[in-house]
């Protein structure tokens, strides 16, 4: 298990780690509206329509405008709510994201500072540990509000991501098999000669579609399906409480792409000076997210037998054979 475990001995003072931390969470905290606007964008170009382009300059200013009305929206929660926990779900998926945060790495160390929150010798482990929390916050905000349609779909969040997380996790192992480590700053330095997306593309594919159900989106996004439950486990939710749950949705789209350009696509590599590494760390991130983009614009929801079938009968035994496949190769090479 030793071998498994990055060997962390570079260590920085702690007023950097919280510099650090506030300086990308200020970067993704500024990305979001950002690709909130382009996504908006996109689906209007997508469908032969406009998208945002009355609040400022090209609609630039329309999440501005959009966090504005929902900072004024009267606060208003059910009578059957329970109080304390209503109001503390949404606060759990948001300190989820901001905590997953702290690993992705945007470069190595340079100049005595790590281009990353922290690294730590589970990442991997780390990044599936503080992302279930946002699983908590999903059932607890649907079980809190008092209502059947949120119970529903709080349920709905349950078995989805359980099922898919697993997908996930196994996805990533053929990758933690190849690197011989758990650090994703290890996982970017294994990938000096070729990129994991090449020898492990099968593992790709299924972290994303994994990716997609673990983040509620287009075609997964049976937990929140306005047409049959309203809007599932956030219901009830008005205000800034719902826009919490909207805006961790969006980071957990950047998480996901970031641990996936970080796994299979080389992280922050790329030609150039080592002053571009952050820059070609986020360009990556952006163009994965930007596949979620097309994929919104581009097909229907599933049925939810069809998203539980497709999770249990065929990513995971895929997934499952990858990695045996795998461990086969890594042994016999």
């Amino acid at each position: 298990m030793t071998a498994l475990l990055a060997d962390t001995t570079f260590v920085e003072a702690t007023w950097i780690l919280v510099v650090k931390s506030i300086l990308i969470f200020i970067v993704i905290l500024s990305v979001v509206p950002v690709v909130l606007l382009v996504e908006r964008k996109l689906l209007g170009r997508m469908q032969q329509r406009y998208g945002p382009n009355r609040v400022g300059p090209y609609g630039s200013i329309q999440p501005l405008a959009d966090v504005g009305k929902l900072l004024s929206k009267q606060s208003f929660r059910p009578k059957a709510a329970i109080p304390f926990l209503y109001e503390i779900a949404p606060a759990l998926t948001i300190f989820s994201a901001v905590i997953t945060l702290a690993i992705l790495p945007f470069g190595d160390v340079q100049g005595g500072w790590g281009l990353y929150g922290i690294d730590v010798p589970i990442g991997i482990l780390y990044f599936f540990a503080f992302s279930s929390i946002a699983f908590y916050g999903l059932l607890l905000g649907g079980w809190a509000s008092g209502s059947k349609y949120s119970f529903l779909g709080a349920m709905r969040s349950a078995a989805q991501l359980i099922s898919y997380e697993i997908a996930m996790g196994l996805s990533l192992l053929g990758v933690v098999m190849m690197a011989g480590s758990l650090s994703l700053v290890d996982i970017v330095k294994a990938q000096g000669e070729i990129w994991y997306v090449v020898p492990q593309i099968v593992a790709f594919l299924i972290f994303m579609v994994a990716g997609f159900a673990e983040t509620n989106r287009v075609p997964f996004d049976l937990p929140e399906a306005d047409a049959e439950l309203v809007a599932g486990y956030q219901t009830e939710y008005g205000g800034m409480r719902f826009g919490s749950y909207m805006f961790a949705e969006y980071m957990e789209v950047l998480i996901v792409s970031g641990i996936a350009a970080t796994m299979f696509l080389g992280g922050w590599m790329g030609p150039g000076p080592s002053w571009l590494d952050p820059i070609w760390m986020l360009a990556k991130m952006l163009l994965l997210t930007g596949f979620f983009i097309w994929i919104r614009a581009t097909l229907p929801r599933f049925r939810y037998d069809q998203l539980m079938s497709f999770g249990w009968k065929i990513l995971i035994p895929i997934a499952t054979l990858n990695v045996l496949v795998t461990a086969v190769l890594v042994v016999a090479t």
